[in-house]
């Protein structure tokens, strides 16, 4: 408690001194902390520029002037839990700015006094002094706020010296007690007291002069047997002379009666707040509320927390109706393993009852009980178990507010419930509910806590809750986010700590009031269905608590540990009606793009060239060059249009060296039973070169366009000068029709024969003609020649050998 006290008292100081604004770098506050660190002495390289130092817990026995001196910006300095014997407070002459100084829990037994003008916490209580410690100085000290003091012996004279400063408050811890002048205490004046006496002290004399003290009174360790009786309290003090209107017992350890006495005497004082903590009571019972005078108080608050007893059975009418009878707004009764609690039969003005934390069961509700100025009901942490029970209790109260978490309540589906249209909160976490306690809640209800339960899904069939604003649904087992149908003006929603993998669309369809929600630790499954959850905290500007620490996927794998605002989920992959468009537009790009194509590049006339091509290709792969070879049979394949043919008969074959038996012509090597694109094909193969007589009318022709193109295709022959083109007529590239893109290729790239217009010229071009022929006859003869002859020897078997004229000759 001590701890507790001189760490809330120090933090309070520090921030009321040092505060928590931003300095610049030079006004920084500097802290040093040299705790338990079982020094002897002050470090004598302190830093000039500390404001906090912390020397509590060493073994420091005495203070020199010089310890100090350097640090002369210190604020606040904690010198307790140390071995100080003696102590001259001029020692801080030089630590101008010194605001908290904390020296209890040493073994102080002299004090030299000087006025630190500045202090305004000064602590020097749990000491060994045999007087409390207080000079003429002290009351120079008119900044002073907390002022902590101890000593055996405790006299009037010496509160007189302080009685004009205007204290917060004051903190008498005494290791002992050995005398007290009553009347002591009233000239103080403070707006707090708290007193922590020793063990087996007479408190009654303490605490009558406590209540005439101080606004605030607290007194720690009331054990002992009572000094005068009931009627001497009522006797010696009056509601005239008390000023305590908050009193507070802690660690109390007395018997019931003395108890009884206590609050008895108190009754008939000023305090309106009465508070009893960590209480410890045992004896028989003697006295009861037959003998309790309920008339003439101030009281409006009692609490009792956290009791024990030493007494095996205790009478319930006489306890319980004891407080019950009081007939005060507020009672609180918590962590005092109470089974049971008796109410009186007739109207009772409470307004606030707290039972927290006790092992009350059903048994409370099956008691006519009249409350109708009942406000709030706190009923946590006890062992009830039909939530329809306290509906029919509730019901004839005027309750706003419940509490009912940490029991082992229950709602089956055929109870009836009735509860007050005034019920706004309730809390009903930590039970055992199911899905069915939607059906037994108030239609008022505003704030509804149900998490830690056993919810898998909100029931769609269940009454309207239209003034529910907040709902709190964590810890359960829910699938999906629940809609918000049923609860119209909801605005927050916590759903964290469940089973959701996906939000459904009805929670962003019907939810569009809700300003909060936390739905983090989830197993997010981070799939499409996902995408609309997540772009909901992009446009919600806060909207989701713990985004995105708390926002984590779990599913698929590949995801696991990843946050939910590091996820991509394409437009394009999650709606479907958008990719099916996307996909319809695309096709019909497509498909534009290739009508355009097969109308503006012939592009069905390509497909079928790639086709022919291509068996063509797989031909000839299974065609060894020796065969390719053996296959020649003509010198050369002309291609021209038949608007040239007489050109190309009375012209160009003539001057061939008489060799026409070894030209290849469309209309005399065809063979009818094969298509055009295969006879092309094959004069191709079988021709050692290719001429191409070019004119206007060749551009024009689609077949002459065939033979170009597999002839370009070099399939038959290793070489690239088997194309030779005849330029019969000029022909301008603008005239070449645009489908036709290979042959303009050709007459930019390769070289080409033009027909002289001057027949003297003549002469010269069919010498670069057969020049650029330049063909072996001989060698072609030759395996013209073989080949005839094997044929010849197949059809003789060996017998006889018979010379053949063939096209070769």
């Amino acid at each position: 408690m001590t701890l507790i006290r001189s760490i809330y008292v120090f933090c309070s100081i520090v921030m009321s001194v040092l505060g928590y604004v931003s300095k610049p770098p030079e006004d920084r506050e500097l802290t040093t902390n040299c705790s338990n660190m079982s020094l002897r002495k002050v470090p004598a390289d302190l830093t000039p520029t500390t404001t906090t130092l912390d020397l509590s817990y060493n073994l420091l026995s005495q203070l020199q002037s010089s310890d100090f001196r350097s640090v002369s910006k210190l604020k606040v300095l904690i010198l307790c839990h140390n071995r100080i014997q003696e102590l001259d407070i001029k020692t801080f002459e030089f630590n101008r700015e010194l605001r908290y100084l904390d020296l209890s829990y040493n073994r102080l037994k002299i004090v030299t006094w000087y006025s630190l003008a500045g202090l305004r916490h000064l602590d020097l209580s749990f000491n060994d002094f045999d007087s409390v410690p207080i000079h003429e100085e002290a009351g120079n000290m008119s900044h002073l706020e907390i002022l902590g003091l101890s000593g055996a012996k405790i006299r009037k004279s010496d509160f007189q010296k302080i009685a004009h400063l205007h204290l917060n408050t004051v903190f008498l811890g005494l290791r002992s007690l050995s005398y007290y002048e009553e009347g002591s205490l009233p000239i103080l004046n403070t707006t707090k007291l708290h007193i922590v006496l020793p063990m087996n002290t007479n408190f009654w004399v303490l605490l009558r002069d406590g209540i005439k003290t101080s606004k605030i009174l607290e007194m720690t360790n009331i054990d002992g047997k009572s000094q005068f009786s009931s009627y001497e309290t009522q006797q010696n003090l009056t509601l005239a002379n008390s000023k305590t209107s908050i009193l507070l017992l802690n660690k109390v350890d007395l018997l019931w009666d003395d108890l009884l006495l206590i609050f008895q005497f108190v009754w008939h004082t000023s305090v309106e707040c009465f508070q009893v903590q960590h209480v410890t009571f045992g004896g028989k019972v003697y006295l009861d509320h037959n003998s309790f005078d309920y008339s003439n108080t101030a009281m409006r608050t009692i609490k009792l927390e956290h009791i024990q007893f030493r007494i095996f059975y205790i009478p319930q009418e006489r306890v319980y109706l004891l407080f019950t009878k009081m007939d005060i707004e507020n009672l609180t009764i918590s962590d005092a393993q109470m089974p049971h609690m008796r109410f009186p039969n007739y109207p009772t003005r409470f307004k606030h009852l707290n039972f927290a934390d006790n092992i009350l069961t059903d048994d409370l509700f099956k008691q006519p009980i009249q409350l109708p100025h009942l406000k709030t009901l706190i009923l946590k942490g006890n062992k009830l178990e039909t939530l329809s029970l306290v509906s029919f209790f509730a019901n004839n109260t005027s309750l706003k507010h419940l509490d009912l978490s940490q029991n082992l309540l229950q709602y089956e589906n055929d109870e009836n419930c009735f509860w007050p249209e005034t019920l706004i909160t309730m809390n009903l976490s930590s039970n055992k509910f199911a899905d069915s306690v939607f059906r037994c809640l108030p239609r008022s209800i505003q704030i509804l806590d149900l998490n830690n339960n056993k919810i898998q899904t909100v029931p769609k069939e269940i009454i309207h809750l239209k003034s529910l604003r907040e709902l709190n649904l964590a810890f359960n087992f829910l699938t999906d986010l629940p809609g918000c149908s049923h609860f119209r003006k909801l605005s927050i929603l916590n759903i964290e700590m469940n089973l959701i993998l996906s939000p459904s669309l009805d929670f962003f369809q019907s939810c569009q009031e809700v300003k909060t929600l936390n739905a983090g630790r989830n197993p997010f499954r981070c799939t499409c269905e996902l995408r609309d959850f997540i772009h909901l905290e992009k446009y919600s500007q806060g909207m989701m608590i713990g985004w995105s620490d708390s926002y984590i996927c779990e599913y698929p794998l590949n995801l696991k540990g990843t946050r939910l605002k590091d996820v991509h989920l394409p437009e394009l992959s999650c709606n479907t009606a958008l990719l099916i468009v996307t996909i319809v537009v695309i096709m019909l790009v497509l498909g534009t793009a290739m009508a355009f194509c097969c109308l503006y590049f012939d592009l069905p006339w390509y497909l079928r060239m790639l086709g022919q091509w291509t068996q063509t290709l797989q031909r000839i792969r299974k065609t060894t060059q020796e065969q390719l070879k053996r296959n020649v049979q003509f010198y050369v394949f002309i291609s021209y249009n038949k608007h040239d043919s007489t050109w190309v008969k009375h012209e160009l074959i003539p001057n061939l060296e008489k060799e026409e038996n070894l030209i290849c012509l469309h209309e005399g090597n065809f063979d009818p039973g094969k298509s055009i694109t295969e006879n092309i094909m094959n004069c191709i193969e079988k021709s050692c070169k290719s001429i191409f007589v070019l004119s206007p009318n060749f551009v024009q022709s689609e077949w002459c366009h065939y033979e170009l193109y597999f002839a370009h295709q070099n399939l038959f022959h290793e070489n690239s000068d088997y194309i030779i083109f005849i330029l019969l007529e000029p022909i301008p590239l603008y005239c070449i029709p645009t489908r036709y893109p290979r042959l303009k290729a050709l007459m930019e790239k390769k070289a080409y024969l033009e027909w002289p217009k001057d027949r003297r010229k003549c002469g010269l071009f069919w010498a670069k003609l057969r020049a650029s022929i330049n063909v072996n006859l001989l060698e072609t003869r030759e395996m013209c020649e073989l080949q005839t002859f094997v044929e010849l020897n197949e059809e003789s078997q060996g017998s006889v050998i018979s010379l053949i004229r063939t096209d070769c000759l």
